[in-house]
């Protein structure tokens, strides 16, 4: 069994740039219409699929992609820069720390720091 994270967007080729750059992940090569695959250069992990739809987002995400790192103040400033926006500024939570932002399209994604300092596993 093979995990694959699919997200919804309207412009494939925006949402792509933005999660490359968030991510370091890089495009598969190929013409679909419909889906463009992100991939992790270093195979650790899951491909981010992009599935082009014609409707916008509506409501809550009900699934949504955590970014565990070290640093979540440069995280939630290096992510901004890309175009992410910020929908609500760090709080903790059970030993976290946690941001909640959302991508040029409005899907919605965490930035998380474990106040232990680790990455977690």
């Amino acid at each position: 069994m093979r995990l694959v994270c699919v997200l919804d967007t309207n412009d494939l080729h925006a949402a792509a740039d933005f999660w490359c750059a968030a991510l370091g992940f890089e495009r598969e090569e190929g013409q679909h219409p419909v889906y463009l695959a992100l991939k992790d250069p270093g195979g650790r992990w899951p491909d981010l699929v992009l599935q082009k739809v014609s409707e916008p987002r509506s409501g809550k995400n009900r699934m949504h992609l955590d970014l565990v790192v070290h640093d979540l103040d440069a995280e939630v400033e290096r992510v901004r820069a890309l175009g992410a926006e910020v929908l609500r500024p760090a709080y903790e939570e059970d030993g976290h720390l946690l941001a909640v932002l959302a991508d040029p399209e409005g899907n919605e994604f965490c930035v998380v720091e474990r106040l232990d300092g680790t990455l977690g596993g």
